[in-house]
């Protein structure tokens, strides 16, 4: 009956304090997926069972829990979409993430606070991860290390083109200062690289870099080796 006199006549309840320990009570990763459970009990230990078995990762733990990964932004804008009431603000985050080690994800989150997009961007970016193949396939190397890329590849995404082409020990990262991150994260020490298109958009020309290494583990059969298996 006190309290609820105290509470009509407008006086406020004593807030209760909540000690840093309880507060900051780390959660454990708890899998909801098949992958996940095998993951769990040590079944799959690596990404590259994952990526030989052609499965799906549905979640980023899996991920962290398989491998280290570097993140890094790569691009924050700021949108406006108009309503009725007037313009609702929000922000655009790209993350892109790589174990520097033939792995690379990019991933887009969108919140109305910063620090949440980040947050989507970064779990997007694992679940949406890209196998790279290195190797040394230009004629002036015979190292025969993984240093660089196996053969030419190229990726577009809206008007930007990038061509990316095998280069010999020593040369470095001969390409545009906004996908150095990219082919860093990938494993790739000595490429390369040629661009067509605008490439001032940050975001169009990172994911023409990935589309382009991605394109790595795709070998495509000649015509007349498809003649002769028919």
């Amino acid at each position: 009956m006190v309290e609820e006199k105290n509470i009509r006549r407008g006086k406020r309840r004593r807030p209760v304090e909540v000690s840093s320990a309880d507060a900051e009570i780390p959660s454990t990763w708890v899998p909801k997926t098949k992958l996940g459970k095998m993951v769990m009990e040590g079944k799959i230990k690596s990404l590259d069972e994952i990526f030989t078995g052609k499965m799906k990762i549905m979640e980023p733990e899996i991920v962290d829990s398989l491998t280290g990964l570097q993140e890094k932004t790569v691009d924050t804008a700021k949108t406006a979409r108009v309503v009725r009431a007037g313009r609702k603000f929000a922000f655009r985050v790209a993350v892109l993430v790589g174990n520097k080690n033939g792995y690379i994800g990019l991933g887009l989150g969108k919140d109305k606070e910063r620090l949440s997009a980040l947050r989507k961007a970064s779990r997007k970016a694992r679940l949406n991860l890209v196998k790279v193949k290195s190797g040394c396939g230009s004629w002036e190397c015979t190292c025969g290390t993984n240093h660089s890329i196996p053969f030419k590849v190229q990726g577009e995404c809206s008007s930007v083109k990038v061509k990316l082409m095998p280069a010999p020990k020593g040369v470095g990262l001969v390409v545009g200062d906004k996908i150095k991150d990219v082919l860093t994260f990938a494993g790739i020490r000595d490429v390369w690289g040629k661009t067509k298109g605008d490439s001032r958009t940050s975001l169009n020309y990172v994911t023409a870099a990935i589309d382009a290494l991605s394109k790595t583990t795709k070998f495509k059969v000649s015509s007349d080796i498809e003649k002769l298996e028919k």
